[in-house]
């Protein structure tokens, strides 16, 4: 009873303590350059990768602070030390204004609130204070070790671009300047995390979003109070619409050229400093069967594999269940040959279809993820070797029977044509709840499951967007690039519930093909 006594008056106690660090921090530097050497000594006590730095101006004694890793010390010792040291001339009735005109650093930035210097040294600008004054300067002189520009892993294409965004948003964003040249094209930046202070972006062409949807995001943003923001994930899961949805209600991407797609279509894109995923805001199902290669190639060919990738989420969402329904319910709809040879293979095996199913989906998810998070090395090895050695193996113990091999092997490969992880776990979470359904109601309970499934589907919303748009708004002009993929000149139009501002995006009469000459 102590013990549960106490803990409120610990916990009272600690809040009072960040209370007090956060109110100590709101409050203005001192002109005293003592004092401010002293607060920040006992806010970065025990920290010995923060330096500190004195040396004297002329006749004015200087401070620098800055954090050993996340700062150019290089260009800190030849373009800030040596020029302040080496300058003797300077404006003693503006002194420190004098001294930022003379310094060769191109982003410097002028403060008089200990929370922003506090800021900056975290993000990894030095900054410089002098004695007589209550003004500190942020020098942006931040370097630290990053990844490279590489292709995306989880997203590869034959053709496009070999460019994927890494974890530095800096990169990410001149990424998609890159692209996108236009002045329209904003970049709105706040922080999340109390500890973290995880930068966090918002992008957006003026002119084609829409301004109550870049409300509403900015609303949910800033309605987060978290320790710390360490993947986008943890936006993702804070401002969907249905949180107890299975299905992604915001489309994440690492390639600039899918962010500048949808930056084109009227939609807002958050960028998350430390992680290599953007978010994309707002989408429909639809949007997570598209694949930028769709767009690359023609038409006809986009359609196709578009085609085939819904054609294939319904065997990888269905066709397990309607194998145990069929085989437990309905065997009268099985040609006779087929229904023996079945029987006959399912002679020996102990368990129902049902429990069969269940058992055969486990050790396939089971061995997915093993070879996800083995080494590369071992992972795919391991994944195949063991699908091999474990079925045949299962097959000639009259465990499961050969059919259901096969059924739940075809269900594994459908399910790698989604091209979005995130709508493939989706699908992979359901097919057991539907299982289920058909080992206890028969093909009743595959359609039972169906309806269910759409009726959720048409309840959600992605920013106030209905999910099955442009379907179930009937926008006749959008469904030239939902199930299909018109020609690319015939797409004239943005989606109409995410740039309805500005609608036309391309010329007229851009059918290709010889010209007629004008007399």
């Amino acid at each position: 009873m102590i013990r549960f006594r106490r803990s409120p008056i610990k916990k009272k106690r600690n809040s009072n303590i960040e209370q007090q660090n956060s109110s100590s921090q709101d409050m203005p530097l001192s002109k005293q350059l003592d004092v401010n050497k002293d607060y920040f000594t006992s806010m970065y006590d025990e920290n010995t990768d923060v330096i500190f730095r004195s040396f004297t101006v002329g006749k004015k004694e200087a401070l620098i602070i800055y954090m050993d890793g996340l700062s150019d010390t290089d260009k800190l010792d030849k373009q800030v030390l040596d020029t302040l040291l080496n300058t003797t001339i300077f404006n003693e009735k503006d002194f420190p204004h004098s001294v930022q005109n003379k310094l060769p650093v191109s982003n410097i930035k002028s403060m008089t609130m200990l929370s922003d210097c506090i800021d900056a040294i975290g993000t990894g600008n030095p900054i410089l204070l002098f004695d007589g004054s209550n003004e500190a300067f942020a020098l942006g002189l931040v370097k630290y070790e990053k990844r490279a520009i590489e292709e995306p892993q989880a997203e590869t294409s034959i053709r496009g671009s070999r460019e994927g965004f890494t974890e530095s948003l800096p990169v990410n964003l001149s990424l998609i300047r890159r692209i996108i040249k236009d002045p329209a094209l904003k970049m709105k930046s706040m922080q999340l995390g109390t500890y973290s202070k995880t930068k966090i972006v918002i992008s957006y062409i003026e002119g084609l979003v829409d301004t109550t949807l870049l409300k509403e995001i900015e609303n949910r943003l800033h309605r987060i109070e978290v320790d710390g923001i360490l993947e986008s994930g943890y936006i993702e899961q804070f401002i969907e619409d249905n949180p107890y949805s299975p299905f992604p209600q915001v489309l994440y991407t690492e390639r600039p050229d899918v962010v500048s797609a949808n930056l084109l279509e009227g939609r807002a894109v958050i960028f998350i400093d430390g992680t290599p995923f953007a978010l994309i805001a707002p989408i429909s199902f639809f949007s997570l069967f598209q694949s930028q290669e769709d767009f690359y190639e023609r038409f006809w060919i986009g359609t196709f594999f578009r085609s085939m990738r819904f054609l294939f989420l319904a065997i990888s969402l269905f066709l397990p269940s309607i194998y145990v329904a069929i085989t437990t319910y309905h065997q009268e709809m099985v040609p006779t040959d087929l229904l023996l040879s079945i029987a006959s293979s399912r002679e020996s095996v102990p368990f129902p279809a049902l429990v069969e199913a269940i058992l055969m989906e486990v050790a396939f998810e089971a061995l997915r993820e093993a070879g996800i998070r083995l080494p590369k090395q071992v992972g795919s090895a391991v994944s195949i070797v063991g699908a091999l050695v474990i079925g045949q193996a299962a097959v000639q113990a009259g465990i499961v029977s050969a059919p259901m091999i096969i059924v739940v092997s075809i269900t594994g490969i459908a399910s790698f044509m989604v091209p979005r992880y995130s709508i493939g776990l989706a699908i992979r979470l359901l097919r057991f709840p539907i299982i289920l359904l058909a080992g206890f109601l028969g093909l009743i309970g595959v359609m039972l499951a169906f309806i269910i499934l759409i009726i959720h589907l048409s309840t959600l919303r992605s920013f106030g967007i209905p999910y099955l748009s442009p379907i179930s708004t009937l926008q006749t002009n959008a469904l030239q690039d939902t199930l299909i993929r018109s020609p690319l000149w015939k797409l004239s139009k943005r989606p109409h519930l995410t740039g309805e501002f500005n609608p036309v995006r391309q010329g007229s009469n851009l059918r290709p093909g010889p010209q007629d000459e004008e007399e």
